[in-house]
Order: C-alpha cells, then sequence, then structure tokens
C-alpha cells in the first residue's frame, strides 16, 4: 500500500512556487499518494486567480495529484495587518482541516515560509501524531531582520522562540544549504535532525534546445551574464565598475544584464553616463526563453553583496548556471562559493570587489576552451547527480519512508 504524503504549503500552482506542482508529481512517481494542503491561489497580487471564489474548503485535482485548497485571506500588499490576516487565516483553516478533517497520513511535508504554516503542522502533529518534516527556505527571524521586514526587537525574538518551538517539535527538518544547517544547530536543535538537500532549478525551460543567437548577444565577444533580479542586495555597481576598468583593454568581453528589479534604470544610467559599450541590458523575458540566454553566454555571473546571511545561502540562480553547463564566476562567499569549488564548475571572486571581478573575468575570458567546456560539462554532471528535481527527490524518498517506518 502506497505511504500517504500531505504537503502543506500556502502557495501552490498556478501560483508561482517552489517544490509546487513540479515536486508533488515526483513524489507520486516514486509511488508515494500524495495530497497538497494548500490555499486558493492569490500569489502575488492578493487577488484570487480566475476561475476560483472563495470558500470554506475546495477540493480539485491538477495533473493526478489531489489538492485542497482552505479558507484564506487574499492579500499580499505591504500592509502588515492584512499580511498577518492573510498568514494567520490559513493557519486557523490548516489547523482545523488536519486535525479534524485531514485522512490520516503516514507522513506530513510542510514548507517554510511562512512560519505559520509550519507552526499549524506542528500543532496537527501533537493531535494526530504524524512524523513531520519542515522544509527550511527561509531563516527566521534572520532573514525578517537582514531585509528590514520588521526590525522591533520584541517581536523578532518572539518569532524565534516561535521557529524553536517548531523546530523542536518537528521529527526531521531539512535546509537548503550547509549554513543553514549549521545556524540551526547553534540553536540547540541535534545535528542529526537536519538534512541538507539542494533547491533544484526549472530543468524543463532550461534543458529546451538552444536556437539562435539571442537579440544583444555580440557572436565575436567573450559574453558574461547576469540574469536576474537586479536590486541592492545584487550589489551590481561594482560589476559595472568592472566593466569600466576593462573596457579599453579587453574588447573581447561583453557583460550582458537580463532581467528585472529595482536598480535597473539606475544601472542602465550609470552604464550610459560613463560610455560603456561592453555593457548591455536586455529585457526580462519568460522563464520559458531563459535557456537560450544562458546558453549563449561564455561565462554566468552570480554576485551578492557582502552579508553573513548571503554565506550560507546558495542563490537559486547557481542551480540554473550549472544545469545550463556554462561556467560560472561565483561573486557570493560561502556555502555558494563551495559548491562551484565542489563540482570544479568555474572561478570564485571577492563580492563588491570590482578589480578582482574584472581580473576574473580577463583571465577567464583566455581560459582555453577545452578547459571551459570541462568546467561546464562537470557543472551539469554534478546537478543531475547532486541537486536536481530527480536526486533531491530521491532523498525525500528515502527520508519519508524513514520516518514513516518509525510509526
Amino acid at each position: 500500500m502506497a505511504k500517504r504524503i500531505l504537503l502543506m504549503t500556502q502557495w501552490f500552482d498556478p501560483e508561482p512556487t517552489f517544490k509546487g506542482l513540479v515536486f508533488a508529481k515526483a513524489l507520486a512517481k516514486q509511488g508515494f499518494e500524495v495530497e497538497v494542503v494548500t490555499g486558493f491561489p492569490n500569489y502575488p497580487g492578493g487577488k484570487l486567480y480566475p476561475g476560483y471564489r472563495l470558500r470554506w474548503r475546495h477540493k480539485e485535482i491538477i495533473d493526478g495529484i489531489a489538492v485542497t485548497r482552505l479558507f484564506l485571506y487574499p492579500s499580499h500588499d505591504r500592509s502588515v495587518l492584512r499580511r498577518a490576516c492573510n498568514y494567520l487565516s490559513f493557519f486557523t483553516s490548516l489547523v482545523l482541516y488536519g486535525v479534524f478533517s485531514a485522512r490520516q497520513a503516514d507522513v506530513i511535508y510542510a514548507y517554510h515560509p511562512p512560519l505559520t504554516t509550519g507552526l499549524a503542522a506542528a500543532l496537527i502533529k501533537l493531535v494526530r501524531r504524524t512524523p513531520l518534516i519542515i522544509d527550511i527556505q527561509d531563516l527566521w527571524p534572520d532573514t525578517l531582520r537582514a531585509t528590514g521586514m520588521i526590525s522591533n526587537a520584541r517581536a523578532l525574538g518572539l518569532i524565534g522562540a516561535f521557529c524553536d518551538w517548531m523546530y523542536r517539535r518537528c521529527d526531521h527538518i531539512v535546509v537548503l544549504s550547509p549554513g543553514f544547517k549549521k545556524a540551526i544547530t547553534a540553536r540547540a536543535i541535534a545535528d542529526g535532525k537536519i538534512e541538507v538537500i539542494y533547491n533544484w532549478a526549472d530543468e524543463a525551460a532550461l534543458l529546451k534546445p538552444a536556437g539562435d543567437v539571442p537579440t544583444g548577444f555580440a557572436k565575436d565577444k567573450f559574453k558574461v551574464l547576469f540574469a536576474g533580479n537586479m536590486g541592492a542586495a545584487q550589489a551590481l555597481d561594482s560589476v559595472i565598475e568592472a566593466a569600466a576598468l576593462i573596457r579599453d583593454t579587453a574588447h573581447h568581453v561583453q557583460f550582458l544584464f537580463i532581467g528585472g528589479g529595482m536598480d535597473v534604470e539606475r544601472l542602465k544610467a550609470v552604464a550610459h553616463d560613463r560610455q560603456l559599450s561592453n555593457v548591455g541590458f536586455l529585457p526580462p523575458v519568460p522563464m520559458s526563453e531563459i535557456g537560450s540566454r544562458l546558453a549563449a553566454a561564455d561565462a554566468l555571473l552570480v554576485h551578492l553583496k557582502r552579508d553573513p546571511l548571503f554565506e550560507i545561502t546558495i542563490p537559486s540562480k547557481t542551480q540554473a548556471y550549472m544545469a545550463a553547463g556554462r561556467p560560472i564566476i561565483m561573486g557570493v562567499t560561502g556555502d555558494a562559493a563551495d559548491l562551484v569549488v565542489k563540482a570544479d564548475c568555474g572561478v570564485l571572486v571577492e563580492p563588491e570587489n570590482a578589480q578582482a571581478i574584472a581580473e576574473a573575468v580577463v583571465a577567464l575570458s583566455h581560459t582555453p576552451l577545452d578547459r571551459l567546456a570541462v568546467m561546464a560539462a562537470n557543472g551539469r554532471r554534478f546537478y543531475f547527480d547532486q541537486i536536481s528535481c530527480e536526486a533531491a527527490t530521491a532523498k525525500f524518498a528515502r527520508l519519508f519512508d524513514t520516518l514513516s517506518t518509525r510509526t
């Protein structure tokens, strides 16, 4: 008889989410019976998606996966009160459903953030005695403090206490990096209770066959591409400065930026004012088209500002770049850098150091083509062996099997 998994997450397809339908289907393929318990789709706009109307409960089947949607207050704006109502309404619905209505499961899997989903799952475990796995994607309250979302010390302390309670009540914790594991063990949580399972990338989008060289990519230059959000955390001024340093000496190098974010227009203005002909900005493209852009580059850049929180974070573009099979220039210290070293798929550079970035780019541009090809192949091989959805789901399956046999 198939073991039954209750997969609890506030956000699920058709909302943009990680470990949503793709993960549920992968678990079903492993032989598990999966029920997703989630809210009515309203993220990121805060309004219900077409075809849905609020009710206490709604059941549907999506690609063979049973999905139970529970009432919540739709909101995702800057109002602290409305955001609190959004989280707390789903928390209440989830506890009531999990305690009184849900079929008994062999394992509960809860996706965090938000914290309220994990807390609800822990309360359900207390009543139903079902083994519980919490998947930690954000370190609260650390992330809240670092991003400035919450600055009140008392509120942060309370959130930290709730997190510690949740960590102690669950049977196992999954984290996305070794640094996350160290941070949680520092909160008096047993090391053996925590497992690192790296996040995977959108493989379906990234592995589409490459077509013609996209507009904006110079065929005769060594193209360094940064793809993704451009904001304060990415600290891309130092990359623009690196381009300025080698503009007149490395004519064969082109820096490209593709994506959106709060800093895009300002960075464009800086590049224009400094007449950086070796810098180009390209508009955002759908995820279905990003693979062709990555494939057209000669090297792919990851860069974040220097911050202790980022040392234990692996930016999601790291996995995407590895799957795309291109050498990586890693401008992040800590766990992300360790991953590149372990896979031997790129070079490391000190973040926010324009001179170091410039030197690394020039050196990589002069690296023999066969060595670049080895880096690219190493990254892709490591990704599919250790990180891919299939590899990660197999690790989850072993964890679910182990926990369910203890009961």
